[in-house]
């Protein structure tokens, strides 16, 4: 791949890679998290988390971008916060970029978990607690083996979400060739140029590779995680 694709183009298609992985990595264990408080929590105000958790998915990406750069830029509020007293910039960094596709793909993984436990059986939960296991035991344990399918589903489209990312990732952290063009902003670069096509054209390629890859694992070691827990 590194002879068919220009260093411009092979440092993009690592560039998206990092931070796809990132991206998905950081955001898994709140989704669990956060996919069960949603299922399985009454309170006040559940609707109203559960909306927000779900607005990336239906705001225009540009406007997430531009609300993480009024956050998390070195003026926004987080963003001077966390520069000052940890050293940690977000906005124009490769870092931006993740956490601009882990906000965008978050929706995506928490809402394949939160059907996955719609699916469970509480009655063999209740099963284990009546056993005497703490509840955190149960669900460690009993619950999320059940989701796991579930939860690989979820980070196949979280990733693949990050892969395709462009709206939010470019408005919070530009396009800055090596450190936050990722193949989207790079194709993009490329059909503004004259004679970028073939640029274009190959990181379109190796987008779709990736992809399919991706979905075909996921089914691979979703079925691996059924007959092994079915068996």
């Amino acid at each position: 791949m590194t002879d068919w694709l220009s260093p411009e183009e092979w440092t993009a298609v690592h560039l998206s890679l990092k931070v796809a992985l990132v991206a998905v990595g950081a955001s898994l264990l709140p989704a669990i998290a956060m996919a069960y408080v949603l299922e399985r929590g009454r309170f006040w105000g559940r609707q109203a988390l559960d909306v927000l958790v779900h607005l990336p998915l239906v705001l225009p990406p540009v406007v997430v971008g531009y609300g993480l750069l009024l956050g998390f830029g070195k003026r926004g509020p987080i963003g001077s916060f966390l520069a000052e007293y940890f050293g940690i910039v977000l906005s124009f960094r490769w870092t931006g970029a993740a956490l601009a596709c882990a906000v965008m793909g978050f929706p995506l993984l928490v809402r394949a978990i939160r059907l996955s436990l719609e699916t469970v059986d509480r009655k063999i939960e209740d099963a284990a607690g009546t056993l005497g296991a703490h509840p955190l035991w149960v669900f460690l344990v009993v619950t999320l083996p059940l989701i796991l399918p579930g939860i690989l589903a979820g980070m196949v489209l979280s990733f693949a979400k990050a892969m395709g990312e462009f709206g939010a990732t470019i408005t919070f952290v530009s396009n800055i060739p090596g450190e936050t063009q990722t193949i989207p902003s790079a194709i993009y670069t490329f059909t503004q140029v004259p004679g970028g096509e073939g640029g274009a054209l190959r990181l379109t390629f190796v987008s779709i590779a990736i992809s399919v890859a991706a979905l075909w694992m996921s089914e691979w070691m979703a079925r691996r995680v059924r007959r092994r827990f079915l068996a």
